[in-house]
Order: structure tokens, then sequence, then C-alpha cells
């Protein structure tokens, strides 16, 4: 018997319009966080923080490090990889 990790939320499924501050980390439940991800255009992810212990994940956290160093474009953590490596990425994880 094994348990499944929750599904990867896509932050920005709903109707795109102006969020300040306070309504964007309201978008975020609790035992999330809200990533960055993209090479050029960046998307914002959402995803349980189980995932930040992740070896897999952990590498990702290491090339943003190398990248930004704690100073991300984003003003949040920012993942320099392509969107469809890190799809593939969190839906291996979902399945372990």
């Amino acid at each position: 018997m094994g348990f499944r990790l929750p599904r990867l939320i896509n932050a920005k499924s709903s109707p795109k319009r102006s969020l300040s501050f306070s309504e964007t980390t309201a978008l975020v439940p609790k035992g999330h966080i809200a990533i960055y991800v993209g090479e050029v255009e960046k998307k914002r992810f959402v995803v349980p923080i189980s995932f930040l212990n992740h070896p897999s994940f952990r590498n990702l956290l290491s090339r943003a490090e190398e990248e930004y160093g704690f100073n991300h474009p984003m003003g949040a953590l920012t993942i320099p990889c392509a969107k469809e490596a890190f799809i593939d990425l969190i839906d291996s994880m979902q399945g372990s």
C-alpha cells in the first residue's frame, strides 16, 4: 500500500487580472510554495513543500542558486529549467 503526493496546482488556471501581493499569497494553499519556472518566459506553479526535500528537486534548487543566488528576478523562488522538464519531474515525483 502506498500513497500519492498531492497533484501539481497550476496557479494560472484562473483568468488573468492584476493581483496585489496579499492576493497572490492567498492563492497558495497551506503546505505549498509558489515557484516560477522557465528559461525565458516564466510560468508560476504551486507545489507541495514536501517536494523541496526530494533529491531531484534539490538539484533544481542548486541550479537556481548558481543562476540567481538569493536574488530571484520574479521576487519569488525561480527555477531556470524548461517548463516541460519541470512538469515531467513533478509527474515522476508524484508517481513514486
